[in-house]
């Protein structure tokens, strides 16, 4: 959970995921449309399917044990080097540091280092220099190792602003403070701009339920519930056809949010149509592909990703649903 996202963000779902699937069992038989619920709003939702096909791997593969040595660790869904290294230096003692963008901002401020941080050949020289560290130390101590660089790198040698030195255990050995440089490290590839793709979103009503629509199985945001919507920016007339394609009989949107959404490579820029219209509804609620919620059902069993809350946290109140 905590990969991509602060520790104050987690603590909730934290709580509240640990209640509802307290051990692997319990992780690796919820389905999935109850795990996303569970998620909803976090976003990076492949961490939630790669924890429930970690948990199914250590039934199998395990036997119903998490595996203690780095390799075993690494093989499961998800964890990568630098995730494999704190389970098995904090949970097991093994020398396996664990470098992320926070060790990475603080060794290349204590060293002083030009290497580009986000090249993998400056991760693994990393690695290899903190191996050697991790292997004098105690198996004791690698845990207090591994939790000391990432708490220093998260609220001292901070990735945001400037590094608070005078609080820093470290300053009197840091190259970077030394020669007052702590500003040119760690040194970064330039980022890429962000694609910007318009988006037109219908929050269709009829009969005090509201449609919606779920996302593939795969790409982004896949498998969770969105607010049916077409790719470009529709007219309000453009709309009402579409609608009316669809086989409702709509009537003219009483209200319109426009609403931006960013993701770590795209940004939707979105126009949301509310609109009632007149439909059928079968008892399976089934209509093209479309499915029919109560206001209720929407907020219980739909997990409905970030993009599209703000449209969904405006029907709370019943507001339009009439």
């Amino acid at each position: 959970m905590l990969q991509q996202t602060r520790v104050a963000a987690v603590i909730g779902y934290y709580e509240r995921f640990m209640r509802e699937l307290p051990d692997i069992e319990a992780l690796a038989s919820v389905e999935d449309d109850r795990l996303m619920k569970l998620w909803e709003g976090l976003g990076y939702y492949n961490r939630a399917r790669n924890l429930k096909k970690a948990a199914l791997m250590i039934l199998e593969r395990f036997r119903g044990q998490f595996p203690s040595e780095p390799e075993e660790i690494r093989s499961l869904p998800g964890i990568g080097d630098y995730t494999a290294g704190a389970i098995a230096s904090i949970c097991f003692g093994k020398a396996t540091p664990a470098v992320d963008g926070n060790v990475l901002r603080v060794y290349t401020r204590l060293t002083a280092d030009p290497s580009c941080i986000d090249l993998d050949a400056t991760k693994k020289k990393v690695r290899q220099d903190m191996t050697r560290l991790y292997e004098e130390a105690e198996p004791e101590d690698r845990s207090l190792l591994t939790q000391g660089w990432m708490e220093l790198g998260a609220t001292v040698c901070v990735p945001n602003g400037a590094p608070l030195c005078t609080e820093c255990p470290l300053a009197g050995s840091c190259r970077a403070h030394q020669t007052g440089k702590t500003g040119d490290f760690p040194v970064r590839a330039e980022k890429k701009k962000r694609r910007i793709e318009e988006r037109t979103v219908f929050v269709l009503l009829c009969d005090g339920r509201v449609a919606m629509h779920k996302r593939p199985k795969k790409g982004l945001l896949a498998g969770l519930w969105e607010f049916p919507g077409v790719e470009g920016r529709l007219s309000v007339g453009e709309a009402l056809e579409r609608a009316e394609a669809w086989g409702f009989a709509p009537s003219s949107p009483w209200m319109e949010l426009p609403y931006t959404h960013i993701f770590s490579h795209v940004e939707w820029h979105m126009h949301a149509f509310f609109i009632h219209c007149e439909c059928m509804i079968d008892e399976s609620k089934e209509i093209g592909g479309i499915t029919w919620f109560l206001r209720k059902e929407l907020e219980e069993s739909a997990a409905v990703p970030s993009a599209f809350r703000p449209f969904r946290n405006l029907l709370k109140s019943g507001e339009g649903l009439s």
